[in-house]
């Protein structure tokens, strides 16, 4: 038993650290669980759990140091909230095999076009809200909260790119946005988990306070290092996702 804590307390604070600073953590503490023997299902929803309240954390540090874009992202939540709810419904009746390889093309491109473009989200070049990237905003929101509540690895990697792409906000801003999204996307799920009785509270309880001591790190790693700390662990962490789901087909 303690050993088992040791393992899921140590590799969640990493998770929640890499996670915070530009998504994927979920590659880290998931298998951490399983890794331990907890019943996938349990598994699922312990790792919902504890990093629910690490993205609680990062989200309520990146908006207390001004990186959050409130005037954006408050128009966001609503939808995100919507896509999650619609997502967790569509999985019960719907296949998620195509989901799963559409999903390999993207996120192999969003990492590789990164990894390509050496200026992209090196520095802000958001030039203010106007009704066609709000619209936009709000559509990808809608569609990466269904994404996440339907299946999940790499929608931080999405929300970071879209938030670059649609905007040009810099990688720190990005990531500070993502993570507000991602919270709400994640709560849905949480209270489902929750609500079935899936969640294994005596894993889930230290390794989401460790969780929430690795995103506090993360977090100020990103504000003080900024898009040269940020850009090349989003590059890993969308490749890492990619490989994951490789090694699904393999």
């Amino acid at each position: 038993m303690w050993f088992n804590l040791l393992i899921i307390c140590v590799l969640g604070f990493l998770a929640a650290a890499i996670d915070a600073i530009a998504g994927g953590g979920g590659l880290i503490s998931l298998p951490a669980l399983l890794m331990i023997g907890v019943p996938p299902h349990l598994a699922l929803g312990t790792n919902k759990f504890a990093a629910s309240m690490a993205s609680l954390n990062s989200s309520i540090t990146f908006a207390r140091s001004g990186k959050v874009h409130v005037p954006l992202v408050k128009w966001q939540i609503p939808f995100t909230f919507i896509g999650a709810a619609l997502g967790v419904w569509a999985v019960l009746s719907v296949s998620s095999e195509f989901l799963n390889k559409a999903v390999l093309v993207m996120i192999l491109i969003v990492g590789i076009y990164t990894m390509l473009h050496k200026n992209l989200g090196m520095e802000n070049k958001f030039q203010g809200l106007h009704p066609l990237n709000l619209s936009a905003g709000c559509f990808f929101a809608l569609a990466l909260g269904f994404y996440d509540g339907f299946f999940g690895p790499g929608t931080g990697s999405f929300l970071i790119f879209s938030f670059i792409a649609l905007f040009g906000f810099d990688f720190v801003i990005a990531s500070a946005n993502s993570k507000v999204l991602n919270f709400g996307s994640n709560f849905i799920s949480l209270l489902l988990f929750a609500w079935n009785g899936k969640i294994l509270f005596s894993y889930g309880i230290p390794m989401a306070l460790f969780m929430i001591l690795g995103s506090l790190l993360g977090t100020k790693l990103a504000i003080h290092r900024g898009a040269v700390l940020v850009k090349p662990i989003f590059i890993t962490m969308s490749l890492l996702v990619a490989a994951k789901l490789i090694f699904q087909y393999v």
